[in-house]
């Protein structure tokens, strides 16, 4: 019951109706403008760039400032993207440094056995004998596998990688994630 890669990066969430589904997913980050046109380069802060396209509805800021792309091409490891009525440098450049966000309800659905990060950090984490073992605080990335950091009432932090032998279950609606600790993955207290 391994999960997949969790398959959006999570960055920032607001307005979560019961402190744990996001209302808005951060899908990128407006730097400069670039060109005459009113278009911006963007970093891309999910794993879907290709549902970002003309005419889809993003919102920007701290505000959600709700902004229809007009057009999206790649550049790099960047897209540049422009917003109707942002048709000149200047416009554009009010938009500078902003985080950009889609709905959460309007993220594509995945496949069984996958996750967004955003549906895990939170679950409570218990091993096999039902201990508690903490609470997941935070995903990292790396190139094998994701790590779980899964923070403890007490002691330091606890580091679990994302493979078939540590996670036995991911359950959403009983808001937990089993594992199975192996030899090393928690130090004995001295």
């Amino acid at each position: 019951m391994t999960p997949r890669r969790a398959s959006t990066k999570y960055r920032e969430a607001s307005n979560s109706p019961d402190n744990r589904e996001p209302v808005y997913l951060a899908v990128g980050k407006l730097r400069r403008p670039h060109g005459v046109n009113g278009e911006l380069i963007m970093d891309v802060l999910t794993d879907f760039p290709e549902r970002l396209k003309r005419g889809v509805w993003l919102y920007a800021g701290p505000q959600y400032l709700p902004l229809r792309l007009a057009s999206v091409r790649q550049q790099a490891k960047a897209l540049l993207v422009s917003f109707e009525a942002y048709t000149s440098p200047e416009e554009a450049g009010k938009l500078r440094s902003q985080v950009v966000y889609v709905r959460a309800d309007d993220r594509p659905p995945l496949p069984e056995g996958e996750y967004y990060h955003h549906q895990l950090l939170g679950l409570r984490v218990l091993d096999e004998e039902d201990h508690f073992l903490g609470m997941l605080h935070e995903i990292l990335e790396t190139g094998a596998n994701d790590v779980y950091v899964v923070k403890p009432d007490t002691g330091p932090d606890i580091l679990l990688p994302a493979i078939d032998p540590v996670i036995l279950e991911i359950n959403l609606s009983k808001n937990l994630i089993r594992v199975k600790l192996l030899p090393g993955l928690i130090q004995d207290a001295e």
